[in-house]
């Protein structure tokens, strides 16, 4: 396996590497990322993981700074899943500048849900994705569906840009009790880890009670927001959102996920379910 920093050595390599599967990373990589690669190793001659904390999608007071570096113990980590390249490129060959001049610029979708608390956020992740894109040249990109909406951001700007690659969706990787799994759980207290699979339980409740016939969305979101505040949750939000284009659900949508971000003490935890009413 090879550990790349410079642009012009990964095209340099790239011109031989046969099919390229793409999974990008901010590192710190925890058994879900693993998943994504064993999905991107099924598919292609070589995987090339990312491994960058990008400025563009932190947002003033977030944890940039604070955001765990652990290339040497990722590197181990992928190492032994079989990928051929880590992409570990130095801030200044990415953003040569001292801002980014041109960036993607998503629909109204990236102002909605994680959005209106992250402002700034899915620009940055569209722009240094499409970044990645271009230097890495893949035939195709692994994406977790535990970002349900950057997953959607990203699936429309390929479709939107003619991007000649395909976006796998990967489900979401779980703990044992169901906890969505995340390089910011380690931020949570043992209280606190004991309480965050409550979250997804609250998505389970919800998802029950739709497939059984109940589509007083507003009063499913309300109930499953008050239990989590009962708890000690801060909640952004909860919502039913059609699966496909995010916009709100009606009754009639046959494919629906409901989407959610709450906090734990300083600790935002998001997650997702997807549900079929076909």
């Amino acid at each position: 396996m090879q550990i790349i920093h410079t642009i012009q050595e990964l095209r340099q390599w790239r011109k031989s590497a046969g099919t390229v599967a793409f999974v990008p990373t901010m590192g710190n990589l925890h058994e879900g990322h693993l998943a994504l690669v064993r999905e991107a190793k099924k598919r292609a001659d070589n995987v090339v993981v990312s491994i960058f904390v990008n400025r563009l999608q932190f947002g003033q007071g977030e944890d940039f700074d604070q955001y765990p570096r652990t290339l040497q113990q990722d590197a181990d980590k992928l190492k032994g899943e079989g990928v051929a390249v880590v992409f570990a490129p130095d801030e200044k060959a990415l953003y040569p500048h001292v801002a980014q001049r041109y960036n993607v610029e998503p629909p109204n979708l990236q102002n909605e849900l994680c959005g209106k608390f992250r402002p700034g956020h899915f620009r940055g992740v569209a722009t240094v994705v499409s970044k990645l894109f271009n230097i890495v040249e893949p035939q195709l990109a692994c994406f977790g569906k535990k970002d349900y909406q950057q997953l959607a951001v990203i699936q429309g700007f390929v479709e939107d840009l003619n991007v000649n690659i395909e976006i796998v969706p990967v489900d979401t990787g779980r703990a044992p009790d169901g906890l969505a799994l995340s390089s910011r759980n380690q931020y949570l207290s043992e209280t606190e880890r004991a309480e965050a699979p409550h979250l997804y339980r609250e998505l389970c409740i919800m998802a029950e009670a739709i497939k059984a016939g109940n589509l007083d969305y507003a009063g499913l979101e309300n109930a499953a927001t008050a239990a989590l505040v009962q708890s000690g949750w801060v909640v952004d939000y909860i919502e039913v959102r059609h699966a496909g284009s995010l916009e709100v659900a009606h009754a009639g949508d046959k494919q629906v996920v409901i989407l959610a971000a709450a906090r734990l003490g300083k600790t935002r935890l998001i997650d997702n379910i997807e549900v079929d009413l076909s």
